[in-house]
C-alpha cells in the first residue's frame, strides 16, 4: 500500500504566514501544480511531493522560509486551498493538515472516496497506519503534528507529515508514496543492498506472515513492556529505563538536513545552476517574453523569477540538493534572502496561469517557453559565470522597494529613506 519515500530534519520555528503571502502561496502552488500535471501527469506530481529535497525547493520558490519547519505547513495549506476548486479538473485532493484538520483526515478521505468512487475506508486506514509507523513503529523523539494526505482519482496517494522535538527545537518531516507496494509490512523494500550478513530475521518476507500473527497475539495478549523485560530476563540482563528506541537506517531513502542559520549563505547555493539560472534569463528572456517585457514594470527581474519557478516544474530530483537557490526567485517572509518582491511574484503568477490557460485550450507556445528556459539553464550551467551570492542579495536588497519588497516586518522603504533612518 506505502512506502516511506524520504526525511527531512528542519529547525523549528514559529509564527504564522502572513495573508498577503499565503494568498500568493495559494495561487502559485495551484498554477505550478497545473503545469506539471499537463507537461508529466498526476502520478510525476505526486512523486515530487514524496521527494523531501524538491519539496523544499517548492516551498522556497513560494517565498516560505528557505530552511525552516514551516515551510511542510505553509505548502500544504497553500496547496489545499489552491487546489480545492480544481480538484474536478486535475483529479488531485488534498486532506488533513495540521492540529486538528489532521484529525480530520480519515473523513476527509471517506468524503472524497464517496464523491469520485474510490475505496475511501482503505485510504482513512492507510492514513492511520502511515501516521502509526512515524509515531510508534518509529520512536525517534519527535512527535507528529501534522498529516497531510494527496490523494488522486485513481486512489494513488502521497503523505507529508511531520513531527517535532521541542528539546532540540527540531522537526522531522516523513514523505511516504502509495505507489509501487502492496502492503506497509509484507515485502515493503523494493531492494535491500549489502554485504553478506549471514543469516537474518526479516519479518517483512511473505513467508514471515505466521511469525507476524504470533507477534500480535503476543501484543495483545501480554503487552509490548512485558515482552522486553521477559526476553531481558531470559537473557540475565538488567531492565534498562524506558526510553526511544533510535530510528533504523533506511539506506538509499533521500533525506534533507537544513541547518539552523536563518541567513541564506553561499555555501547554501550550487554557484553553476545559480550562474545558469541568471544566464538562460538574460538569453532567452528578450526572445520567448518579449510581450511580457514590454509590460510596464515588468523585466529582467520577473524572467530571472521564472526561471527558478521553471526548474520546480522541469527539474529532474538531483537538482534540488540547494533548496536555498530557489528563495531567490520570490525571497522570504522574514527577509531572508531578502524581502519578497511582491511585483515580481505577481507577475510570476500572471505569466504561469496564463501559459496553462493557454495550454489547456490547446496553445502550449507560452507552457513550451517555460520548458525551453528551464533547458537553457542547464545547458549553460557549464559555462556560464555570474555575480557571487553576496552581490546577488546586495543587489537585491538595495531594489527591494522598487520591486515591492514586503516581510513580516512591513513594506520596504526605498534604500535612501532606509539609511536616513539607521
Amino acid at each position: 500500500m506505502g512506502r516511506r519515500a524520504g526525511s527531512a530534519d528542519l529547525p523549528l520555528h514559529g509564527g504564522r504566514v502572513p495573508a498577503w503571502l499565503g494568498q500568493r502561496m495559494t495561487r502559485l502552488g495551484a498554477v505550478i501544480t497545473q503545469a506539471i500535471v499537463l507537461e508529466y501527469g498526476r502520478d510525476e506530481f505526486l512523486r515530487r511531493l514524496a521527494h523531501p529535497f524538491w519539496f523544499q525547493s517548492f516551498g522556497a520558490v513560494m517565498g516560505m522560509d528557505w530552511h525552516s519547519s514551516g515551510i511542510t505547513t505553509s505548502v500544504l495549506g497553500a496547496l489545499k486551498r489552491g487546489l480545492a476548486p480544481l480538484s474536478g479538473e486535475l483529479g488531485l485532493h488534498v486532506c488533513g493538515g495540521r492540529g486538528r484538520h489532521s484529525r480530520a483526515t480519515p473523513h476527509e478521505l471517506a468524503a472524497v472516496g464517496e464523491r469520485v468512487g474510490i475505496d475511501g475506508a482503505g485510504l482513512a486506514r492507510a492514513s492511520r497506519l502511515v501516521a502509526k509507523v512515524d509515531s510508534a513503529a518509529v520512536q525517534d523523539g519527535f512527535d507528529l503534528y501534522l498529516h497531510g494526505f494527496v490523494v488522486a482519482d485513481d486512489g494513488r496517494w502521497v503523505v507529508v507529515q511531520q513531527g517535532m522535538n521541542g528539546e532540540a527545537k527540531q522537526a522531522r518531516r516523513y514523505h511516504w508514496l502509495s505507489e509501487g507496494l502492496e502492503s506497509f509490512v509484507d515485502a515493503p523494500h523494493a531492494a535491500v543492498d549489502g554485504a553478506n550478513q549471514g543469516t537474518i530475521v526479516n519479518l517483512t518476507d511473505r513467508r514471515a506472515a505466521p511469525s507476524r500473527d504470533r507477534q500480535l497475539d503476543l501484543l495483545a495478549n501480554i503487552g509490548p513492556d512485558r515482552l522486553v523485560r521477559d526476553v531481558l530476563r531470559l537473557e540475565g540482563r538488567a531492565v534498562p529505563p524506558p526510553e526511544r528506541a533510535p530510528e533504523p537506517a533506511q539506506a538509499m531513502l533521500p533525506h534533507l538536513m537544513m541547518p539552523d542559520h536563518h541567513d541564506v549563505r553561499p555555501e547554501n547555493i550550487v554557484d553553476r545552476r545559480l550562474h545558469g539560472a541568471l544566464a538562460a534569463a538574460a538569453d532567452r528572456g528578450p526572445q520567448d517574453f518579449a510581450e511580457l517585457l514590454l509590460v510596464p514594470g515588468v523585466g529582467a527581474r520577473t524572467v530571472r523569477a521564472l526561471a527558478m519557478v521553471a526548474e520546480v516544474v522541469h527539474g529532474a530530483p538531483c537538482r534540488f540538493t540547494d533548496p536555498a537557490r530557489f528563495s531567490l526567485a520570490h525571497g522570504g517572509k522574514d527577509r531572508h534572502p531578502y524581502p519578497v518582491p511582491t511585483r515580481v511574484y505577481d507577475h510570476s503568477i500572471a505569466v504561469m496561469k496564463s501559459a496553462v490557460v493557454k495550454a489547456r485550450l490547446g496553445n502550449d507556445e507560452e507552457l513550451a517557453a517555460i520548458r525551453r528556459l528551464d533547458a537553457e539553464a542547464r545547458r549553460l550551467e557549464a559555462t556560464a559565470t555570474g555575480p557571487s551570492v553576496e552581490a546577488l542579495l546586495a543587489e537585491e536588497r538595495a531594489r527591494s522597494a522598487d520591486y515591492g519588497g514586503r516581510s513580516v516586518f512591513g513594506w520596504e522603504p526605498p534604500l535612501a529613506e532606509a539609511e536616513a533612518v539607521s
